[in-house]
């Protein structure tokens, strides 16, 4: 008896819940015409599509600017806590591993956040593969602080041959599969670590406009079965995943289609 009570209930609160949609829906479509800063606006199908529509705004569109280089770059030195799985990861192999290329790396705040506690040496080669505005300035940065041992590429087919693949916060910029990057590389790296991956809880994958300083960049919800398959694809098979419950968002014009969740990964070659 109390079980059919709990299935009830369940059915009743699913059907409030698809009844309250169209009102979530309205509400957020009202975010446009608000005056309060957004952070995510829109949803589009693809990276092409959001991407044109920040541009048709007359936005900053995309990741590419000197002018959004320095936004939140000290806060992003710092150790966030979905950061010490991948300390982990990166301390077991830390014996077998000479250095790592760090896709997505910014202006090695990951490099800054982790050299003390894994107590990196100055040959550990740490190598970022960044958009070209984001390695220019990260180059100037690493120069005035004296890290000899960062080197920047903005051309993947530079990058060199590297035991580690790191991508933390890289998928959601992401405009293609990891797979069609991974295989431009000199060798695919025998371990690839994946942090802060962007997934869709229900229904298909999308992308949103994430709004960084004066700019708005796609940021890609995925569906992480797609992601596991295009991997194994290429020959990788998932070794570790972490959930990260404190990066869920929702999109502030389309609540209706409910939080993302974030995880993130370590696969091996």
């Amino acid at each position: 008896m109390k079980q059919r009570v709990r299935a009830l209930l369940r059915g009743a609160e699913s059907g409030f819940e698809q009844s309250m949609l169209p009102l979530r829906a309205a509400a957020g479509r009202l975010r446009y015409l608000s005056p309060r800063p957004r952070r995510f606006t829109g949803a589009f199908p693809s990276y092409e599509e959001a991407f044109a529509a920040a541009s048709r705004a007359g936005r900053l569109a995309g990741y590419n600017h000197h002018e959004i280089a320095q936004v939140s770059f000290e806060q992003m030195c710092g150790i966030m806590p979905w950061d010490y799985p991948v300390m982990f990861w990166l301390s077991r192999l830390h014996d077998q591993i000479d250095g790592l290329l760090d896709a997505g790396g910014h202006m090695g705040t990951k490099y800054r956040a982790f050299r003390a506690p894994l107590a990196l040496s100055e040959d550990f080669r740490w190598v970022i593969y960044e958009l070209p505005a984001i390695a220019e300035a990260g180059r100037r940065r690493a120069e005035e602080d004296g890290l000899r041992a960062l080197r920047f590429v903005d051309d993947v087919n530079d990058a060199p041959r590297l035991p580690v693949f790191l991508g933390s916060g890289l998928m959601q910029y992401l405009d293609i599969p990891l797979s069609s990057l991974l295989t431009r590389l000199p060798a695919l790296p025998p371990h690839l670590l994946l942090n802060k991956v962007a997934l869709r809880k229900n229904g298909p994958p999308l992308v949103t406009l994430e709004r960084i300083g004066d700019a708005y960049v796609p940021y890609q919800m995925r569906n992480e079965a797609d992601l596991v398959r295009d991997l194994e694809t290429i020959g990788y098979r998932l070794v570790d995943r972490w959930s990260i419950d404190a990066l869920s968002h929702v999109i502030d014009t389309h609540p209706e289609l409910g939080p993302s969740s974030s995880a993130g990964f370590y696969f091996r070659l």
